[in-house]
């Protein structure tokens, strides 16, 4: 037995321990957990827009996904007025995590 085929079993199971996590709480949770519902809401304007408003937006694009993920991460201004938006913290919440709240918001 080689000693790779025990490192893509321990591999896999921490992919797979990482995505549980993500699905462990509920997309609203996380974007609470993220700061996201400090600026943002379901089905009305914050300070920024509201998720059905982004995902309005989005709808047509392939890419949405990468992009929000992106923007999310680095912060930014200007897509949606000069209020800037910043970075959501990778400390704070986890790829997977921000993965699933992009997913939900993308499903307003």
């Amino acid at each position: 037995m080689s000693s790779a085929k025990p490192r893509v079993i321990v591999t896999a199971l921490f992919i797979t321990a990482l995505l549980g996590t993500a699905a462990a709480a509920a997309p609203e949770e996380l974007a609470v957990k993220a700061g996201c519902a400090g600026c943002h809401a379901k089905d009305k304007k914050l300070l920024g827009p509201a998720y059905h408003d982004i995902a309005a937006k989005y709808k047509a694009d392939p890419k949405a996904a990468t992009a929000l993920l992106a923007k999310a991460r680095s912060g930014g201004k200007g897509v949606w007025g000069q209020v800037p938006m910043p970075p959501v913290d990778a400390n704070k919440v986890g790829d997977a995590d921000l993965a699933a709240i992009v997913d939900w918001i993308l499903k307003q």
